[in-house]
């Protein structure tokens, strides 16, 4: 849809001013002209969005961008240490610190920008539960009794919906189970969160206890709105794997600690391909996306506009919204040497 809308207005400014389209075409300073650009995303059809506005913005750079590579955060992060990727619009700043480190850091890797800021994650329960039982802290499933409320398969132990193997937010939950005392009472069930998901919002609207774990931006936040029909867990201390001066401060957010570093999505990027082409870094330094304006492109998702084209639509239409703002970072760009 928007290249098409770009074509057609520059067949309709040339008319006006007598000017041909290839000339204006000529005027603009294309630095990628000729350069193919290898991103890598998650696989996670939920967080196309955001890199389908940083794709949009190398192309009307010059850069040709081929179709993203997947997989799983930790690899993604050793592709793009290795040089195998270029650069990603999903690196949790503080949650996949891990992978960074270990795929290079700095010497082989460069962050850049504050793509989305200020993500949250953490634990919820159903506020029905919260409410009848006043449970709203996670260090109160201690308690076999409490924590059989939220029993879904029969074994006395609370059935948490977490996180995939390999995701950053396994490694915490992972931790944080023992930590505060529940290696007894909760089991962390894992395997593909978006279809363990749709089972807990099934039991909820049944009206049973739900326990899970969740992050924003996403569509989960939509269906289940916290505040109304759910309630985040506070922990009881801050204790984050591999991360002994993390405090309260660091994972609280709307005056509850909610175990998780409140933190930012930024693009990570190979070194030496972001030295190589200054302005396509430049572009990935500039771009913010507000983390409400996600959050509704991801509940679209979820009532069915699900598809790529439907995707690519969506970011379409906020780079015509944010029409301004996106074009001065295209031209800020432009103008890197």
């Amino acid at each position: 849809m928007t290249k098409h809308f770009r074509t057609v207005s520059a067949m309709a400014l040339a008319t006006a001013i007598g000017f041909s389209a290839s000339v204006v075409q000529a005027d603009e300073h294309m630095p990628g002209e000729g350069v193919s650009v290898q991103p890598i995303t998650s696989g996670i059809a939920e967080e196309i969005f955001q890199h389908e506005i940083l794709f949009e913005g190398l192309r009307r750079l010059g850069y040709e961008v081929e179709d993203p590579l997947e997989s799983e955060y930790a690899v993604m992060h050793v592709a793009l240490g290795q040089g195998d990727a270029d650069f990603t619009g999903v690196h949790w700043n503080l949650l996949h610190e891990e992978f960074y480190q270990n795929s290079g850091g700095e010497a082989q890797l460069t962050k850049m920008g504050n793509l989305i800021a200020n993500v949250l994650q953490g634990y919820l329960i159903d506020k029905a539960t919260a409410d009848e039982y006043g449970i709203t802290n996670l260090e109160q499933l201690q308690d076999p009794e409490i924590a059989a409320i939220f029993d879904a398969d029969g074994d006395g132990m609370a059935d948490l919906t977490g996180c995939n193997p390999g995701w950053g937010c396994e490694l915490v939950i992972e931790h944080q189970l023992p930590e505060y005392g529940l290696g007894d009472t909760v089991r962390h069930n894992q395997g593909s969160y978006f279809a363990l998901m749709a089972d807990t919002i099934a039991r909820f609207e049944q009206d049973e206890p739900i326990l899970y774990y969740t992050w924003t931006p996403l569509w989960v936040s939509g269906v289940l709105v916290p505040g109304e029909d759910v309630e985040w867990l506070e922990v009881p201390y801050t204790s984050l794997p591999d991360n002994d001066d993390a405090t309260a401060e660091d994972t609280s957010a709307n005056g509850l600690n909610l175990g998780f570093a409140v933190d930012d999505i930024r693009v990570l990027a190979n070194r030496d391909w972001a030295e190589a082409n200054p302005a396509a870094a430049r572009f990935l330094e500039l771009v913010e996306i507000d983390i409400n304006d996600v959050s509704a492109q991801n509940l679209l998702m979820r009532e069915g506009e699900d598809s790529m084209s439907d995707i690519e639509a969506h970011a379409d239409a906020w780079i015509e919204e944010n029409a301004d703002t996106f074009e001065g970072w295209v031209e800020e760009a432009r103008q890197v040497e």
